[in-house]
């Protein structure tokens, strides 16, 4: 499908009343990393909005969570995988749940480039010492042996 069509075909209505989220859920869920982010650059060129931002205009709540969730893996995954894992840990109490998720499955993948973003997110901190800050016990030591 070429670039220009298949985005004015499945446009959703985004800057129109009454968005066509299944169009747009459509767009992101069947499409590579690789066409999406053409597609988004095309959005913005035919749009002049970036399209996290069209998203924050046109939806809210978990559909906009979800889709600018899928924006932001899309266009810089180690980012939004650092930013996830610092938001883990940030503040009072630690999501437990999301930082064994994210430590595990990132840990073969790209966690050493996530480890230099995480780094750039936390102003300086590593992702080892929010760990030692964060965790105890056993529970510490097995995650930080996945660093």
């Amino acid at each position: 499908m070429e670039l220009s069509s298949g985005i004015n075909a499945e446009y959703g209505g985004m800057g129109r009343v009454g968005t066509d989220h299944a169009v747009f859920n459509k767009i992101l869920v069947m499409r590579s990393p690789a066409h999406l982010n053409k597609v988004f650059d095309y959005y913005k060129t035919i749009s002049n909005i970036d399209i996290l931002e069209s998203i924050k205009l046109e939806m809210s709540g978990d559909t906009a969570a979800a889709f600018t969730a899928i924006v932001e893996v899309v266009q810089n995954p180690v980012h939004y995988f650092a930013d996830q894992l610092f938001k883990s840990m940030k503040g009072l109490g630690t999501n437990d749940n999301k930082l064994i998720r994210l430590m595990v499955w990132r840990s073969e993948i790209d966690l050493v480039e996530i480890k230099e973003e995480f780094k750039i997110i936390s102003n300086g901190e590593t992702l080892e010492s929010f760990i030692e800050g964060d965790c105890s016990g056993n529970y510490k030591v097995a995650l930080l042996a996945l660093c």
